[in-house]
């Protein structure tokens, strides 16, 4: 704490003095609140309705509907609110993050302002991380509400959209963050309003808001099409990633090398950059790619798939790790989420990395699909008329909660002191030293009957732990990717006695370790951290696990000067001073140094990582506000508004796109290509009379403008004459409408996504990717809606009255980047068994067992 909050104190605290007198008051009603029968507890919520209909505001009647809710969770559940919950309730409320260290019931501390805002029957949406938690809060926290009379719904993946929309009319609403953004998405791809399954995004309470709104905010929520692009390209570059040859640069290579035209020497065909994520082919890795291909020169425009591809396969050989990037099983390649530990399933890497993955491990490459709709939580979110959050650990985002999301973080002192002891990280020259010494100690606390707790970051590590465990005799849990099935059962059982648990990183988050007597008496819980994470709060939210409401328990992390973290990010002179210290093999050393210098390390990559998702809102920003434009006229449509007003609008700005195109203001009337400007005309107004050089005698292409859509407006007077009833036609203009502008913007979004792609490029001619990015992406957009209006009014024209006009979607919806497919029916084999002496199907003329076969069975 700095000199200045020494004194004036943290911003948490002076939040928390203006709110004291609120809970002094809420407390204070506990007696009166008491003394109600239950029928005159329920009959609050109608007097709190028709106050609030009288013209009081929420802020009028927090107090006593908090102590009314209070009341309620002690009868009907047995759990009346602390003091440090009603602040809680108060701040998110307010629109704000309360962070509450774990163990302090934040799921009950949600009741109070889901109850207040729920009052206003606009709808209220509880979000949490997965299924489980939505079904569980649901209906274990939903019985006050409906003890209240407030209703309540809970939004599961399984669900059909009439579940759904019953859902989504109750008063609150449980949801995964998941859910909701995907079927915000699809309401904006319906053909009729009655299809529509959300009612407005009001108020949302977000639970583990920073695994929501930072771990989740890096990839955006997609909705895809099937393309039709072929995967043969991606198996070709595996083979050819395979012969090329890992090299190494005198210099890290980044774009600024490249702008201050700096010289590298390079070794090799590529070059990898592990900090950086990325590979970069040497000029001798392109004359090979060149060669393989019979292609002249790798620059050209036509062969930017083929450039694109052999990146994404040295990136999958050489920066994706099996068993820590992913699984292999069943012949799938699944996502190992990098916060959890948990397998993701159905949930792919974008821009044809998963394929290329897929390819590696010889399983079967599935096409790439087209993208339909797609957005980022941070837009998402942003859409509330009011957002509020709680978890245990937000302070270290502050910076970001605040600058993206205009949220602020306030600090929750805990219900009971925090008695768990956090020991200094316990530092080892290597690896293998430090995972005996993780051992040890496991082994140390199991002998005394202290339940312990190791957390690790990739599955590899879990494993490797528990076959040591196991050669020494100790009983124990692996929870990671792989068992995940098996993740409540285990995580309940951790605290007991001579319990030892192994799980990568936050497994079982939001389910509490609970102690008995025996694990209490032996020391509590003991959290032993095997790396530290990229993450500070990361490593929190598992000392956290341990020490809840006045809990006994440890905390220590084990390092080495092996560990990706310090290999990567440890400066040199970190290395240098550690030698120096003449640090024996096996020898443990603690450091405020070494702390301090990890702890740095953590601060760069949080930067990076903040910098990683503020530069994807950057670039969904020029998105958001393309997107907002067209679900707006969307739902025009879908609200049943006539469109005439709006097709005669487009008339007019046809033909002005059209003169402004075919007519030059520069030539005299004598010069103008009136065939060409016919011919267009006709095509799209068939009724429309042609244009004589004696009508444009005298005029200047502003006065022909205006003749001209004089004409095409009486034209469509006479193509509406042709309609005896008006709203026929009115139906049919909103049906091409909805067709035009959703074909047009599916195909945007994919030209915006390439477009996304290969924007980088525009560094090395020393300009400004996302300056670029925006001026080409308000181009593109502006092609588009005037291409919607072209093809709209071509289609209007052309239209006959006997046709059978129907409103219908115009792409076949195959998924999501994150759907659960976690249920699947028995696999069958897609293509043709491949036997050892069959032609390889990679094309090298060798046999299977000679090539591709060989190296599957290495």
């Amino acid at each position: 704490m700095g000199l200045i909050e020494k004194i004036f104190g943290t911003h948490s605290q002076n939040e928390l003095k203006r709110i004291y007198p609120i809970v002094d008051h809420i407390e204070a009603l506990e007696p009166e609140m008491k003394q109600l029968s239950d029928s005159e507890l329920k009959d609050k919520t109608r007097e709190f309705k028709e106050r609030l209909s009288k013209g009081e505001t929420l802020d009028d009647i927090l107090p006593e509907a908090f102590a009314v809710v209070r009341e309620a969770a002690a009868r009907v559940l047995g759990m009346r609110h602390y003091r440090v919950q009603l602040i809680g309730g108060i701040i998110l409320h307010q629109g704000r993050i309360a962070e509450m260290k774990t163990g302090e019931g934040k799921t009950l501390v949600s009741t109070l302002p889901a109850y207040l805002n729920g009052l206003t029957g606009e709808g209220v949406h509880i979000v949490t991380v997965n299924d489980y938690l939505a079904k569980r809060d649901a209906e274990w926290m939903g019985q006050v509400h409906e003890f209240l009379g407030l209703t309540v719904g809970v939004v599961l993946n399984g669900m059909d959209n009439d579940e759904r929309r019953a859902a989504y009319a109750c008063d609150i609403t449980y949801v995964t963050n998941n859910e909701l953004g995907f079927d915000y998405l699809r309401d904006n791809m319906v053909i009729y309003k009655e299809q529509l399954v959300q009612r407005g995004l009001k108020f949302a309470i977000i639970d583990e808001v920073d695994s929501v709104l930072i771990d989740e905010a890096r990839t955006p929520l997609i909705i895809s099409g099937q393309s039709g692009k072929s995967t043969k390209l991606y198996e070709a570059c595996d083979i050819l990633a395979r012969q090329l040859e890992k090299g190494e640069a005198s210099g890290e290579f980044s774009k600024i090398n490249a702008l201050m035209g700096e010289e590298i020497e390079e070794t090799g065909d590529f070059i990898v950059n592990e900090k950086e994520k990325n590979v970069n082919l040497t000029e001798e890795g392109v004359k090979k790619v060149e060669k393989f291909f019979h292609i002249e020169n790798l620059a050209d425009p036509e062969n930017l798939e083929i450039q694109h591809n052999i990146i994404l396969a040295l990136r999958a050989h050489y920066l994706m790790f099996r068993d820590q990037d992913y699984v292999v099983k069943d012949d799938e390649v699944l996502i190992v989420d990098e916060f959890t530990g948990r397998i993701m399933p159905g949930r792919r890497y974008s821009d044809g990395l998963h394929q290329a993955i897929e390819a590696k491990e010889h399983v079967k490459v599935k096409r790439e699909s087209k993208t339909l709709a797609t957005i980022t939580f941070q837009n998402l979110f942003n859409k509330y008329a009011k957002k509020s959050g709680m978890t245990g650990t937000a302070l270290t985002e502050e910076k970001e909660f605040r600058e993206i999301y205009g949220m602020d973080v306030v600090e929750i002192p805990t219900n009971m002191p925090v008695i768990r002891v956090d020991m200094e990280d316990a530092v080892y020259k290597t690896q293998r030293e430090k995972f005996r010494a993780v051992c040890d100690e496991v082994e140390r606390a199991h002998a005394k009957g202290q339940p312990v707790l190791v957390g690790t970051i990739t599955i590899e590590v879990s494993e490797h732990l528990s076959s040591m465990l196991k050669k020494r005799g100790i009983k124990h849990n692996v929870l990671n990717a792989k068992y995940h099935e098996l993740e409540a059962e285990i995580v309940a059982q951790a605290g007991q006695h001579g319990a030892v648990t192994i799980a990568t990183n936050m497994a079982g988050r939001g389910t509490d370790i609970k102690l008995d007597d025996e694990a209490r008496a032996a020391g509590g819980l003991k959290i032993i951290g095997t790396e530290r994470h990229e993450s500070r709060r990361i490593d929190n939210q598992l000392r956290g696990r341990s020490g809840r409401q006045g809990d006994p328990g440890e905390s220590r992390f084990y390092i080495s000067l092996e560990d990706d973290l310090m290999r990567l990010f440890g400066s040199e002179r970190l290395m240098n001073v550690f030698n120096a210290l003449g640090v024996e093999d096996g020898e443990q050393i603690e450091h405020k140094m070494l702390s301090s210098a990890i702890e740095k390390a953590q601060e760069k990559i949080e930067s990076n990582n903040f910098g990683i998702r503020k530069n994807l809102l950057e670039y969904d920003q020029v998105m958001n506000e393309q997107r907002e434009i067209i679900y707006e006229e969307r739902r025009k449509v879908l609200d049943g508004e006539s469109m005439r007003d709006s097709i005669y609008h487009m008339i007019n700005e046809y033909v002005e796109n059209l003169v402004d195109t075919e007519i030059s203001a520069d030539l005299d009337p004598e010069e103008w290509n009136l065939t060409e400007l016919n011919v267009t005309l006709k095509n799209t107004i068939p009724m429309i009379e042609a244009v004589t050089p004696d009508d444009v005698k005298k005029m200047d292409q502003k006065k022909l403008k205006h003749f001209l859509k004089e004409k095409a407006v009486k034209a469509y007077e006479m193509k509406e004459s042709e309609f005896p009833e008006p709203e026929h036609l009115r139906e049919v203009e909103r049906v091409v409408l909805l067709k035009v502008i959703d074909a047009k913007w599916m195909d945007h979004i994919d030209d915006m996504d390439q477009l996304r792609q290969g924007i980088g490029l525009q560094a090395y001619g020393q300009r400004d990717p996302k300056v670029e990015y925006k001026m080409l992406g308000y181009e593109m957009f502006d092609e588009m809606t005037k291409a919607i209006t072209a093809d709209t009014i071509r289609t209007l024209f052309h239209i006959k009255i006997e046709q059978k006009v129907e409103r219908e979607q115009v792409a076949k919806v195959t998924g999501t980047n994150k759907d659960d497919t976690s249920v699947r029916a028995p696999k069958k084999r897609a293509e043709k068994k491949i036997y050892p002496n069959d032609p390889c199907p990679c094309g090298s003329g060798k046999k299977y067992k000679q090539c591709c076969g060989r190296k599957q069975s290495a």
